[in-house]
């Protein structure tokens, strides 16, 4: 069965029988406050897009990667998601549990057999620790900062990771979705690397999920292959457009990280407060753990906010308020549940 994902509103909607437009959606983890994307030109809407635009040198800047790495623009890191388990034969590849699960699914999907991957071997890794659950693996995925937890490996550990793997061949995919607001810990800069495969997305630092754009950086062996996988055209002319404007303007990028960090430290402040028990974050989320997540996610869900739940282990992640009336309304529904 397909995971579901956060920002099912019309789901929401019709459940709780309160209009979509009452809704305080923090089940995304999605940048509140979006990069304001300005008018698009026309002719965009009517030509197919150029690969020659320049978007590829922009990403490349943006991201400081080295001469080596080839770069792809796509529809989204979601693309690659589903593109890269086709590219090797079946083999056996590493999953942090829990994690964004259409690695999972992409993977298994196509062939391959699923490794559980915990802290039970990830416990004491930046420290040196003992590596050798890595030779039960051709490929390990790795969600940098995890998407559910926030979990951030240092980059020496994934370095020291990668080659451990690559010795025999193998892959490490580092799916870096949340990393803008934490670039010190990419990996970008070492890019081009065998076997290293680096994805990238506009969608939560910049607010603009429904654009649909990202980036894979890799060796230019396996992005050619995965080019011949994808076909032409995969990321529209308008995204194309909006994702060369939006990676260009630093100004504002260096004042969301600012906001985003103050706000992710507000939010955790909020349900610490509340009496819930912090399990992890990033600058874009907080996620508490609970023996009964689902209990929180409807208490709050009865007063048209929506939260993403999670079953196994029991946690539930809190995106950010876009403005002060939202805080407001999160802190008075927090505070039932703690009178509760």
């Amino acid at each position: 069965m397909r995971p579901e994902h956060g920002g099912r509103l019309n789901e929401a909607a019709q459940r709780w029988g309160i209009p979509r437009g009452h809704w305080l959606d923090l089940s995304t983890g999605i940048n509140p406050v979006g990069w304001p994307v300005p008018d698009i030109p026309a002719e965009l809407w009517h030509r197919l897009p150029e690969p020659d635009d320049g978007l590829a040198e922009v990403i490349r800047d943006w991201a400081a990667v080295p001469a080596a790495a080839d770069c792809e623009p796509v529809a989204g890191s979601q693309a690659a998601i589903m593109a890269l388990p086709r590219l090797r034969r079946p083999c056996r590849v590493g999953i942090p549990m829990p994690g964004y699960r259409e690695h999972e699914y992409s993977w298994r999907s196509a062939g391959h057999r699923i490794v559980p991957i915990g802290s039970g071997q990830t416990n004491g890794a930046a420290g040196g620790g003992d590596d050798r659950w890595l030779d039960a693996l051709d490929v390990l995925v790795w969600i940098n900062p995890n998407n559910p937890t926030g979990d951030l490996i240092p980059p020496a550990t994934l370095l020291r990771w990668h080659r451990r793997l690559q010795q025999r061949g193998g892959w490490l995919v580092v799916d870096e979705a949340f990393m803008d607001a934490t670039p010190e810990f990419s990996l970008c800069a070492h890019a081009g690397r065998s076997g290293l495969i680096i994805l990238r997305s506009l969608g939560k630092f910049y607010g603009l999920a429904g654009v649909r754009a990202g980036a894979v950086f890799a060796e230019p062996a396996v992005l050619t292959l995965l080019r011949k996988l994808l076909g032409p055209w995969t990321l529209n002319g308008p995204a194309r457009y909006v994702m060369a404007h939006a990676l260009t303007d630093r100004s504002w990028q260096e004042q969301a990280r600012g906001r985003l960090q103050r706000d992710s430290r507000r939010l955790a402040d909020l349900l610490q407060a509340a009496g819930l028990t912090l399990r992890g974050g990033s600058f874009l989320f907080q996620t508490v753990s609970l023996e009964m997540p689902g209990a929180l996610a409807d208490r709050l869900a009865a007063q048209g906010i929506l939260l993403r739940v999670f079953h196994n282990p029991g946690m539930v992640r809190f995106g950010l308020a876009a403005d002060e009336e939202q805080w407001q309304r999160l802190a008075r529904a927090l505070r039932g549940w703690n009178r509760e």
